[in-house]
């Protein structure tokens, strides 16, 4: 009666009490649960009523209609719990999944097992999973007329204790719980290892080198998995690429916490927040490397919530890359220019300062500020945009500096330049802009260099392909708008 992958989903069922089959359309996996002997009572739901008719005359054709309940609910909204031991959901996407559990885990109603069958985003929903504390996490895998069908099995319990919570990685999260000995898991991360390939020769066909590079890295990983590498060699290779020799004589880049002689995993943030640690402690993380010096004025103290403290207290290095990577080339300052030049023509750029902080564009063409505005938000991923108020509003030559550049408004003007790009600017700099009717666009601190992490991922992956590398997702904005 049962097609394979139901066949797998009944198998995972404890047997130790009534089973709830959410979605359970033609109601056969209630049928096979009673008839096998595998549960006394099932409580078969479903959205829609036609499924439900449907699995009232095939429950009613195999005799169970008494050990059988149907229920019209979205999800296990109208499920009364209390005795149930197992929920199945199964042929259902991973997101909407995710949602029909949303509504239910933490209500305490016991230690249920959970088996879930995603029809797609699978990674999506074992990322969930690890992260709101399941646990026993198992997976087996099936072929069923030419196409591979994941299972997965959880276990919750309600528990008002605090636990160590802990995160899956991507590659982790596209990997699953497959066990050692599973041929047919095996088969299916050797198919989603080909996906990958696929997809990274789709996206650098379209020019998309960063996605590009990445996804053939995960593909690597899928099939050979990750590797150590020491610290050491990380560190001479990012000084070869972005000489810490070239930082401001007031900077303080490096390895500014070595506290781990390898690592199979790095974290990339802007900077080295609490909450990227926090981060890096639940997926297990060795390294974490930013942009901004998580050293930067001396210490005269180390408190308990200070991150230098908590990265030693982790056992978590850190490698520190600031100025340095503004002024190198492919650096932070490049990285820009390199988004501006994908979305423009652009005649010639040179450097802004001597030392290679900042770099100036020459357009073929000439712009207006609501174009550039506009393109700008797009780049780095942001609303809105602070412009002066009295500067030009058609920009030939644009000067570019990472971070806080306003300070090198007057050497833009000196250049000829009409506008200058960058972040955090401060009231005088407005205020001597339109003076001088300069044209500034502030995006934000956070916002202008943010884009180079992924920069960053690129180089290290190129590099590194087995090693395990991360944009942190706590990487944010440390302001909010309101």
């Amino acid at each position: 009666m049962l097609d394979k992958r139901l066949e797998l989903c009944a198998e995972m069922v404890s047997g130790k009490g009534i089973v709830c089959d959410v979605g359970t359309d033609h109601g056969y996996l209630a049928v096979e649960l009673i008839k096998s002997g595998k549960c006394e009572k099932v409580i078969a739901s479903d959205i829609n009523p036609k499924p439900l008719d449907s699995a009232r005359k095939n429950i009613e054709k195999y005799g169970v209609s008494d050990k059988v309940e149907l229920v019209l609910s979205d999800g296990l909204e109208n499920i009364n719990l209390n005795g149930v031991t197992d929920i199945v959901i199964a042929g259902m996407g991973g997101e909407t999944i995710i949602k029909v559990l949303e509504n239910c885990i933490f209500s305490s109603h016991g230690s249920i097992r959970y088996i879930l069958q995603p029809m797609t985003k699978p990674e999506i929903l074992r990322k969930w999973l690890c992260k709101h504390e399941f646990q026993n996490l198992s997976e087996k895998a099936v072929e069923d007329r030419g196409k591979i069908y994941t299972v997965i099995c959880a276990d919750y319990k309600s528990t008002d204790c605090e636990s160590d919570m802990s995160e899956l990685t991507e590659i982790e999260s596209i990997r699953g719980f497959f066990a050692h000995d599973d041929k047919t898991g095996k088969k299916y991360r050797q198919q989603k290892a080909e996906s990958l390939v696929k997809a990274s020769e789709s996206l650098e066909k379209s020019g998309r080198i960063d996605e590009a590079v990445h996804y053939s890295a995960l593909s690597r990983k899928l099939v050979e998995g990750t590797e150590y590498k020491s610290i050491r060699e990380i560190y001479n290779f990012l000084d070869e690429k972005y000489p810490f020799s070239l930082q401001e004589q007031w900077d303080n880049s490096g390895l500014l916490v070595d506290r781990i002689s390898k690592c199979s995993g790095i974290l990339l943030a802007l900077d080295i927040t609490n909450d990227v640690i926090t981060e890096a402690i639940h997926k297990g993380t060795d390294l974490i490397i930013s942009h901004h010096p998580v050293i930067f004025h001396p210490l005269k103290k180390i408190v308990f919530m200070n991150p230098v403290y908590r990265l030693i207290q982790h056992n978590i290095g850190a490698i520190c890359m600031h100025t340095n990577l503004d002024i190198a080339e492919g650096g932070t300052n490049t990285t820009i220019v390199r988004k501006i030049a994908e979305r423009f023509e652009i005649e010639l750029t040179e450097p802004l300062e001597d030392s290679g902080l900042g770099y100036i564009i020459e357009f073929e063409n000439p712009h207006d500020i609501d174009e550039l505005a506009d393109i700008f938000k797009k780049i780095f991923s942001i609303d809105r945009i602070r412009v002066s108020s009295s500067g030009r509003k058609i920009i030939s030559r644009l000067a570019v500096c990472s971070g806080s550049g306003g300070s090198l408004l007057g050497l833009a003007r000196e250049k000829d330049c009409d506008a200058l790009l960058t972040g955090d600017v401060k009231h005088d700099v407005w205020i001597d802009a339109n003076n001088s009717y300069m044209t500034v666009f502030d995006c934000g601190h956070f916002h202008i260099e943010n884009i180079v992490l992924w920069e960053l991922r690129r180089v290290l992956e190129e590099k590194f392909p087995l090693l395990d590398i991360e944009i942190a997702d706590s990487s944010v904005d440390p302001c909010i708008y309101l």
